[in-house]
Protein backbone atom coordinates (compact mmCIF):
# COMPACT_ATOMS: atom_id res chain seq x y z
CA UNK A 1 0.00 0.00 0.00
CA UNK A 2 1.34 3.43 -1.16
CA UNK A 3 1.83 5.88 2.30
CA UNK A 4 1.98 9.44 1.01
CA UNK A 5 5.52 10.27 2.10
CA UNK A 6 5.72 14.04 3.14
CA UNK A 7 9.09 16.23 3.80
CA UNK A 8 8.29 17.77 7.35
CA UNK A 9 7.59 21.37 6.53
CA UNK A 10 4.70 20.18 4.37
CA UNK A 11 3.70 17.59 7.10
CA UNK A 12 3.34 20.32 9.46
CA UNK A 13 1.83 22.98 7.44
CA UNK A 14 -0.86 20.56 6.49
CA UNK A 15 -1.36 19.80 10.39
CA UNK A 16 -1.51 23.66 11.21
CA UNK A 17 -3.99 24.73 8.78
CA UNK A 18 -5.64 27.52 10.71
CA UNK A 19 -5.37 30.61 8.97
CA UNK A 20 -4.59 32.83 12.13
CA UNK A 21 -6.47 36.25 11.71
CA UNK A 22 -4.23 37.82 13.96
CA UNK A 23 -6.52 40.75 15.16
CA UNK A 24 -9.72 39.06 15.43
CA UNK A 25 -7.80 36.15 17.37
CA UNK A 26 -6.68 38.49 19.82
CA UNK A 27 -9.61 40.27 20.65
CA UNK A 28 -10.68 39.09 24.23
CA UNK A 29 -14.42 39.43 23.48
CA UNK A 30 -15.76 36.19 21.69
CA UNK A 31 -18.96 37.11 19.63
CA UNK A 32 -21.64 34.78 20.82
CA UNK A 33 -22.38 33.41 17.23
CA UNK A 34 -19.15 31.99 17.69
CA UNK A 35 -20.43 28.58 19.17
CA UNK A 36 -24.88 28.54 18.48
CA UNK A 37 -26.55 26.50 21.11
CA UNK A 38 -30.06 25.43 20.39
CA UNK A 39 -32.93 23.17 21.30
CA UNK A 40 -34.12 21.56 18.25
CA UNK A 41 -36.83 18.68 18.96
CA UNK A 42 -35.10 15.90 21.24
CA UNK A 43 -32.14 17.50 20.91
CA UNK A 44 -29.61 20.35 21.93
CA UNK A 45 -27.62 21.47 19.17
CA UNK A 46 -24.11 22.48 19.38
CA UNK A 47 -22.27 24.28 16.64
CA UNK A 48 -19.14 25.48 16.00
CA UNK A 49 -19.32 28.76 14.32
CA UNK A 50 -15.65 30.22 12.98
CA UNK A 51 -15.40 28.33 9.75
CA UNK A 52 -12.68 30.58 8.84
CA UNK A 53 -10.43 29.51 11.54
CA UNK A 54 -11.39 25.80 11.14
CA UNK A 55 -13.61 26.41 14.21
CA UNK A 56 -10.73 26.59 16.33
CA UNK A 57 -11.75 26.53 20.25
CA UNK A 58 -11.42 30.06 22.39
CA UNK A 59 -12.25 30.34 25.80
CA UNK A 60 -15.45 32.37 25.11
CA UNK A 61 -16.34 29.41 23.25
CA UNK A 62 -15.49 26.95 26.24
CA UNK A 63 -17.20 29.33 28.64
CA UNK A 64 -20.70 28.83 26.87
CA UNK A 65 -20.69 25.24 25.83
CA UNK A 66 -19.80 24.38 29.36
CA UNK A 67 -22.80 25.24 31.09
CA UNK A 68 -25.15 24.38 28.56
CA UNK A 69 -23.74 20.87 28.47
CA UNK A 70 -24.77 21.00 32.22
CA UNK A 71 -28.00 22.21 32.03
CA UNK A 72 -29.17 19.93 28.80
CA UNK A 73 -27.82 17.05 30.68
CA UNK A 74 -30.45 18.16 33.53
CA UNK A 75 -32.78 19.34 31.45
CA UNK A 76 -35.84 16.13 31.28
CA UNK A 77 -36.67 17.41 27.65
CA UNK A 78 -33.15 17.04 26.56
CA UNK A 79 -32.66 13.27 25.43
CA UNK A 80 -29.46 13.87 23.70
CA UNK A 81 -26.42 16.29 22.59
CA UNK A 82 -25.01 16.77 18.66
CA UNK A 83 -22.49 18.77 18.19
CA UNK A 84 -20.80 19.93 14.60
CA UNK A 85 -18.73 22.48 12.56
CA UNK A 86 -20.19 24.80 10.77
CA UNK A 87 -18.38 25.53 7.07
CA UNK A 88 -17.89 22.23 5.71
CA UNK A 89 -14.05 22.00 5.44
CA UNK A 90 -13.40 21.80 9.21
CA UNK A 91 -14.97 19.79 12.82
CA UNK A 92 -12.52 21.50 14.75
CA UNK A 93 -8.87 22.17 14.07
CA UNK A 94 -8.06 22.59 17.64
CA UNK A 95 -7.52 25.67 20.10
CA UNK A 96 -6.31 29.48 19.71
CA UNK A 97 -2.15 28.10 20.59
CA UNK A 98 -1.18 31.69 19.21
CA UNK A 99 -3.51 33.78 21.42
CA UNK A 100 -2.02 31.13 24.31
CA UNK A 101 1.51 31.98 23.27
CA UNK A 102 1.08 35.83 23.27
CA UNK A 103 -1.10 35.66 26.60
CA UNK A 104 2.08 34.13 28.58
CA UNK A 105 4.40 37.20 27.10
CA UNK A 106 2.16 39.65 28.38
CA UNK A 107 1.36 37.52 31.96
CA UNK A 108 -2.09 37.05 31.14
CA UNK A 109 -3.99 34.84 33.25
CA UNK A 110 -5.61 33.06 30.08
CA UNK A 111 -3.17 30.18 30.29
CA UNK A 112 -4.47 28.91 32.87
CA UNK A 113 -7.89 29.85 32.78
CA UNK A 114 -7.94 28.34 29.20
CA UNK A 115 -6.74 24.65 29.93
CA UNK A 116 -8.33 24.38 32.99
CA UNK A 117 -11.88 25.30 32.06
CA UNK A 118 -11.32 23.18 28.38
CA UNK A 119 -10.15 19.99 30.29
CA UNK A 120 -13.20 20.48 32.89
CA UNK A 121 -15.42 20.63 29.57
CA UNK A 122 -13.93 17.13 28.35
CA UNK A 123 -14.59 16.07 31.43
CA UNK A 124 -17.80 16.74 31.38
CA UNK A 125 -18.22 15.29 28.32
CA UNK A 126 -16.61 11.78 29.14
CA UNK A 127 -19.23 11.72 32.14
CA UNK A 128 -22.32 13.10 30.14
CA UNK A 129 -25.34 11.32 30.76
CA UNK A 130 -27.03 12.38 27.61
CA UNK A 131 -25.85 10.62 24.69
CA UNK A 132 -23.42 12.95 22.77
CA UNK A 133 -23.30 12.42 19.09
CA UNK A 134 -20.54 14.22 17.72
CA UNK A 135 -20.14 14.95 13.30
CA UNK A 136 -16.38 14.80 13.00
CA UNK A 137 -16.72 16.25 10.10
CA UNK A 138 -13.49 17.46 8.15
CA UNK A 139 -10.48 18.56 9.96
CA UNK A 140 -10.12 17.09 13.91
CA UNK A 141 -7.53 17.96 15.37
CA UNK A 142 -5.80 18.94 19.21
CA UNK A 143 -9.01 20.55 21.05
CA UNK A 144 -11.31 19.43 18.32
CA UNK A 145 -10.55 15.85 19.46
CA UNK A 146 -11.27 17.10 22.89
CA UNK A 147 -15.07 17.91 22.09
CA UNK A 148 -15.45 14.80 20.39
CA UNK A 149 -13.42 11.60 21.64
CA UNK A 150 -14.81 11.30 25.14
CA UNK A 151 -18.14 11.43 23.95
CA UNK A 152 -20.67 8.17 23.42
CA UNK A 153 -20.96 8.32 19.58
CA UNK A 154 -18.83 9.94 16.94
CA UNK A 155 -19.43 10.02 13.55
CA UNK A 156 -16.69 10.33 11.16
CA UNK A 157 -17.46 10.73 7.07
CA UNK A 158 -14.86 10.35 3.90
CA UNK A 159 -14.22 14.37 5.01
CA UNK A 160 -12.68 13.81 8.33
CA UNK A 161 -9.06 14.00 9.51
CA UNK A 162 -7.59 13.46 12.35
CA UNK A 163 -3.71 13.85 13.76
CA UNK A 164 -2.87 14.37 17.38
CA UNK A 165 0.15 16.94 16.46
CA UNK A 166 1.65 18.44 19.34
CA UNK A 167 5.11 17.19 19.57
CA UNK A 168 5.53 19.18 16.46
CA UNK A 169 4.99 22.40 18.31
CA UNK A 170 6.74 21.39 21.78
CA UNK A 171 3.38 20.74 23.18
CA UNK A 172 1.90 16.62 23.63
CA UNK A 173 -1.38 15.51 22.87
CA UNK A 174 -4.14 17.17 25.55
CA UNK A 175 -7.61 17.16 26.19
CA UNK A 176 -7.65 13.52 27.44
CA UNK A 177 -4.93 12.10 24.89
CA UNK A 178 -3.16 10.37 27.76
CA UNK A 179 -6.74 8.55 28.44
CA UNK A 180 -8.02 7.93 24.89
CA UNK A 181 -4.68 7.09 22.83
CA UNK A 182 -3.11 4.48 24.54
CA UNK A 183 -6.33 2.46 24.52
CA UNK A 184 -6.49 2.27 21.07
CA UNK A 185 -5.74 -1.51 19.27
CA UNK A 186 -1.76 -2.73 20.24
CA UNK A 187 0.68 0.46 20.02
CA UNK A 188 -0.87 2.75 17.24
CA UNK A 189 -1.87 5.42 19.82
CA UNK A 190 1.53 5.65 20.60
CA UNK A 191 2.37 6.16 17.09
CA UNK A 192 -0.60 8.50 16.33
CA UNK A 193 1.09 10.48 19.73
CA UNK A 194 4.63 11.11 18.91
CA UNK A 195 3.90 10.99 15.25
CA UNK A 196 1.06 13.31 14.73
CA UNK A 197 -0.04 10.50 11.77
CA UNK A 198 -3.05 11.66 10.35
CA UNK A 199 -5.88 9.37 9.67
CA UNK A 200 -8.45 10.10 6.95
CA UNK A 201 -11.96 8.76 6.38
CA UNK A 202 -12.73 5.81 6.97
CA UNK A 203 -9.73 4.94 8.69
CA UNK A 204 -10.89 7.00 11.39
CA UNK A 205 -13.36 4.83 12.18
CA UNK A 206 -11.15 1.53 11.56
CA UNK A 207 -8.63 3.24 14.07
CA UNK A 208 -11.30 3.24 17.08
CA UNK A 209 -11.50 7.02 16.87
CA UNK A 210 -15.07 7.19 15.83
CA UNK A 211 -17.85 4.86 16.47
CA UNK A 212 -19.91 5.27 13.29
CA UNK A 213 -18.65 6.47 8.90
CA UNK A 214 -21.23 7.55 7.67
CA UNK A 215 -21.47 9.73 4.11
CA UNK A 216 -20.52 13.83 4.71
CA UNK A 217 -23.98 13.79 2.11
CA UNK A 218 -25.78 12.11 4.52
CA UNK A 219 -25.05 14.02 7.91
CA UNK A 220 -27.84 16.58 7.65
CA UNK A 221 -30.81 14.04 7.28
CA UNK A 222 -28.85 11.72 10.10
CA UNK A 223 -29.36 14.86 12.16
CA UNK A 224 -32.63 15.70 11.07
CA UNK A 225 -33.57 11.94 11.61
CA UNK A 226 -32.07 12.31 15.17
CA UNK A 227 -34.12 15.69 16.38
CA UNK A 228 -37.08 13.55 15.32
CA UNK A 229 -37.22 11.10 17.32
CA UNK A 230 -39.56 11.28 20.32
CA UNK A 231 -38.42 10.33 23.94
CA UNK A 232 -34.91 8.34 22.59
CA UNK A 233 -33.45 6.10 24.13
CA UNK A 234 -29.57 5.49 23.71
CA UNK A 235 -30.68 2.30 21.74
CA UNK A 236 -33.21 3.85 19.56
CA UNK A 237 -30.19 6.93 18.85
CA UNK A 238 -27.31 3.88 18.12
CA UNK A 239 -29.96 2.37 16.05
CA UNK A 240 -30.35 4.94 13.79
CA UNK A 241 -26.54 5.71 13.46
CA UNK A 242 -26.08 2.07 13.14
CA UNK A 243 -28.40 2.20 9.39
CA UNK A 244 -26.68 5.11 8.06
CA UNK A 245 -23.50 3.47 9.05
CA UNK A 246 -24.94 0.27 7.01
CA UNK A 247 -25.41 2.20 4.34
CA UNK A 248 -22.53 4.07 3.61
CA UNK A 249 -19.78 2.07 1.33
CA UNK A 250 -17.56 4.82 0.69
CA UNK A 251 -13.67 3.05 0.85
CA UNK A 252 -15.73 -0.22 2.36
CA UNK A 253 -13.39 -2.65 0.60
CA UNK A 254 -10.21 -0.64 1.60
CA UNK A 255 -8.40 -2.16 4.58
CA UNK A 256 -7.18 0.37 7.13
CA UNK A 257 -3.96 2.16 6.22
CA UNK A 258 -2.06 1.32 8.97
CA UNK A 259 -3.02 -2.69 8.78
CA UNK A 260 0.12 -3.99 7.29
CA UNK A 261 2.12 -1.91 9.76
CA UNK A 262 0.13 -2.93 12.94
CA UNK A 263 2.87 -5.35 13.73
CA UNK A 264 5.74 -3.05 13.14
CA UNK A 265 3.87 -0.45 15.26
CA UNK A 266 3.29 -3.09 17.95
CA UNK A 267 6.50 -4.03 18.42
CA UNK A 268 8.74 -0.49 17.55
CA UNK A 269 6.67 1.37 20.00
CA UNK A 270 6.41 -1.03 23.03
CA UNK A 271 9.22 0.26 23.94
CA UNK A 272 9.96 2.16 27.36
CA UNK A 273 11.62 5.20 26.27
CA UNK A 274 11.47 7.10 23.36
CA UNK A 275 15.79 6.56 22.40
CA UNK A 276 15.03 2.82 22.37
CA UNK A 277 11.57 3.51 20.18
CA UNK A 278 14.00 5.54 17.58
CA UNK A 279 16.41 2.50 17.61
CA UNK A 280 14.12 -0.31 17.17
CA UNK A 281 12.17 2.15 13.91
CA UNK A 282 15.79 1.69 12.70
CA UNK A 283 16.71 -1.65 12.60
CA UNK A 284 13.58 -2.38 11.11
CA UNK A 285 14.60 -0.29 8.06
CA UNK A 286 11.17 -0.63 6.40
CA UNK A 287 10.33 2.41 4.04
CA UNK A 288 7.56 2.70 6.56
CA UNK A 289 9.44 2.80 9.94
CA UNK A 290 12.15 4.94 8.25
CA UNK A 291 9.55 7.62 7.75
CA UNK A 292 8.15 7.78 11.09
CA UNK A 293 11.68 7.73 11.94
CA UNK A 294 12.31 11.04 9.92
CA UNK A 295 9.44 12.79 11.81
CA UNK A 296 9.77 11.95 15.41
CA UNK A 297 13.48 13.26 14.74
CA UNK A 298 12.31 16.83 13.71
CA UNK A 299 9.87 16.78 17.19
CA UNK A 300 10.55 18.63 20.62
CA UNK A 301 12.74 16.18 22.32
CA UNK A 302 10.63 17.45 25.85
CA UNK A 303 7.83 17.06 24.11
CA UNK A 304 8.47 13.31 23.07
CA UNK A 305 9.84 12.05 26.49
CA UNK A 306 6.36 13.51 28.38
CA UNK A 307 4.19 12.24 25.73
CA UNK A 308 5.58 8.85 26.21
CA UNK A 309 5.43 8.93 30.21
CA UNK A 310 1.80 10.89 29.72
CA UNK A 311 0.36 7.54 27.77
CA UNK A 312 2.25 5.13 30.29
CA UNK A 313 0.95 6.89 32.86
CA UNK A 314 -2.38 6.94 31.17
CA UNK A 315 -3.10 3.86 30.52
CA UNK A 316 -4.20 2.71 33.86
CA UNK A 317 -5.49 6.54 35.03
CA UNK A 318 -9.32 7.53 34.81
CA UNK A 319 -10.26 10.23 32.37
CA UNK A 320 -10.48 12.68 35.62
CA UNK A 321 -7.28 11.44 36.70
CA UNK A 322 -5.54 12.24 33.38
CA UNK A 323 -6.64 15.44 32.94
CA UNK A 324 -5.27 16.49 36.18
CA UNK A 325 -2.14 15.00 35.23
CA UNK A 326 -2.29 17.14 31.88
CA UNK A 327 -3.25 20.34 33.24
CA UNK A 328 0.10 19.73 35.42
CA UNK A 329 1.87 19.06 32.13
CA UNK A 330 -0.21 22.31 30.23
CA UNK A 331 1.37 24.52 32.93
CA UNK A 332 4.77 23.43 33.16
CA UNK A 333 4.94 23.63 29.46
CA UNK A 334 3.79 27.22 29.18
CA UNK A 335 6.85 28.09 31.45
CA UNK A 336 9.45 26.06 29.40
CA UNK A 337 11.31 27.34 25.78
CA UNK A 338 9.64 24.70 23.65
CA UNK A 339 5.99 25.29 23.06
CA UNK A 340 6.83 29.20 22.17
CA UNK A 341 9.18 28.37 19.98
CA UNK A 342 7.02 25.87 18.34
CA UNK A 343 4.59 28.62 17.77
CA UNK A 344 7.11 31.07 16.56
CA UNK A 345 8.44 28.68 13.90
CA UNK A 346 5.30 27.31 12.83
CA UNK A 347 2.71 29.90 12.89
CA UNK A 348 4.18 33.38 13.41
CA UNK A 349 7.34 32.79 11.10
CA UNK A 350 6.93 29.79 9.50
CA UNK A 351 10.39 29.03 8.83
CA UNK A 352 9.32 25.24 10.01
CA UNK A 353 12.47 25.54 11.82
CA UNK A 354 12.25 25.41 15.44
CA UNK A 355 15.27 25.26 17.41
CA UNK A 356 14.31 22.93 20.67
CA UNK A 357 15.96 23.71 24.22
CA UNK A 358 17.40 20.96 24.85
CA UNK A 359 18.03 19.80 21.25
CA UNK A 360 18.35 16.31 21.46
CA UNK A 361 16.41 13.28 23.91
CA UNK A 362 20.06 12.62 25.85
CA UNK A 363 19.45 16.26 27.53
CA UNK A 364 16.44 15.87 28.83
CA UNK A 365 16.47 13.89 32.14
CA UNK A 366 14.12 11.86 34.19
CA UNK A 367 14.87 15.13 36.50
CA UNK A 368 13.45 17.26 34.12
CA UNK A 369 10.70 15.22 33.07
CA UNK A 370 9.54 14.93 36.89
CA UNK A 371 9.33 18.67 37.33
CA UNK A 372 6.40 18.80 34.35
CA UNK A 373 4.70 16.10 35.99
CA UNK A 374 5.00 17.62 39.57
CA UNK A 375 1.79 18.55 41.75
CA UNK A 376 0.68 22.54 41.51
CA UNK A 377 -0.63 21.69 44.81
CA UNK A 378 -4.05 23.77 45.42
CA UNK A 379 -3.60 25.66 41.98
CA UNK A 380 -4.26 21.40 40.46
CA UNK A 381 -7.14 20.73 38.44
CA UNK A 382 -9.60 19.48 40.54
CA UNK A 383 -13.71 18.11 39.67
Amino acid sequence: MYLIAYSFNHYIKDLYLISYHHNSLMSKHTDAADVLLERRGCAGVITLNRPKLLNALSLGMIRQIYPQLKKWEQDPETFLIIIKGAGGKAFCAGGDIKVISEAIKTKEKLTQDFFREEYMMNSAIGSCQKPYVALIDGITMGGGVGVSVHGKFRVATEKSLFAMPETGIGLFPDVGGGYFLPRLQGKLGYLLALTGFRLKGRDVYRAGIATHFVDSTKLSMLEEDLIALKSPSEENIAGILETYHAESKIDIDKPFILEEHMDKINRCFSANTVEQIIENLRQDGSPFALEQLKVINKMSPTSLKITLRQLKEGSSKTLQEVLTMEYRLSQACMEGHDFHEGVRAVLIDKDQNPKWKPANLAEVTDEDLNRYFKSLGSNDLKF
